[in-house]
């Protein structure tokens, strides 16, 4: 899976969920996928409407980095293999852009 993929080449290891997400589904889910540390972003007992919620943007802003590109707009991949390949492709677009303003 991708979270089994990830824990053997990448050194993060913390997730962050909807409250959605909050049962045990996902706990049983990732629990042989490594040592993943699960946060549930939620709104505070008692609220009603609009909540800004500590690190939601980090999950939103990544997604709009992501939907800037045609291709990964709507889902198109008849494969995970493709999707897999048009995701790096989006990050590495991403990453030459930055480099390229970088001033060294």
């Amino acid at each position: 899976s991708l979270l089994q993929a990830l824990a053997a080449e990448s050194p993060l290891r913390h997730i962050l969920a909807d409250r959605v997400y909050r049962g045990p589904k996902l706990l049983g889910a990732v629990a042989d996928c490594g040592p993943w540390n699960i946060e549930i972003v939620q709104r505070p007992a008692g609220t009603k409407g609009f909540q800004l919620l500590p690190r939601r943007w980090v999950v939103e802003r990544t997604f709009a980095w992501l939907g800037r590109n045609r291709r990964l707009a709507k889902d198109y991949e008849a494969t995970i293999a493709s999707a897999h390949a048009w995701l790096m492709i989006a990050c590495i677009k991403l990453l030459v852009r930055r480099l390229s303003q970088a001033r060294c």
